[in-house]
């Protein structure tokens, strides 16, 4: 692949929930030698759809070619790519100790739509939602908190 032309995909897919619909779609990316990012899936509430957001980086080309065959698979119902989204979104937890100085962190959550999400003697749970590069600036900036744990949730977009 060539450098110039590598790019972030978030593909927005809607498939009949079904046993089968999470391999064929898995396999698509790995038959054409792409890794996925991050891959989010969830029934949609009162259908017999499910909804699932796939990233990946690739050749802006081969990942045309990717969404083009995503829209053939059986039983994909309806493909959308990246320009087609209105809102993408992620979640972050971090685990922090509370044995540092906490001044400022109240700062940086607002900053990123964060909040104290659980608490315990000796930790403080923070949940922050952004879009992607945000949620990379708020693990950034929380390093001076010396977190125990980070966990990322994959992208949702709609």
């Amino acid at each position: 692949m060539s450098k110039t032309n590598i790019v972030r995909q978030v593909i927005s897919v809607i498939s009949l929930n079904e046993e089968s619909a999470l391999s064929r779609i898995s396999s698509l990316f790995a038959a054409r030698g792409y890794n996925i990012d991050s891959l989010t899936v969830a029934a949609i509430p009162d259908s017999k759809y499910s909804r699932f957001t796939i990233v990946s980086h690739g050749d802006s080309e081969k990942l045309k070619q990717i969404i083009l065959q995503l829209s053939k698979l059986i039983p994909v119902h309806k493909v959308f790519k990246s320009s087609e989204l209105l809102v993408e979104k992620e979640v972050v937890l971090v685990k922090i100790p509370l044995n540092k100085e906490l001044g400022g962190l109240e700062s940086i959550l607002r900053s990123y739509h964060g909040e104290v999400a659980n608490s315990g003697k000796d930790y403080l749970v923070l949940m922050a939602a952004d879009d992607s590069s945000r949620i990379n600036e708020f693990i950034e900036s929380i390093e001076i908190f010396k977190p125990i744990s980070v966990v990322r949730s994959g992208s949702v977009a709609i």
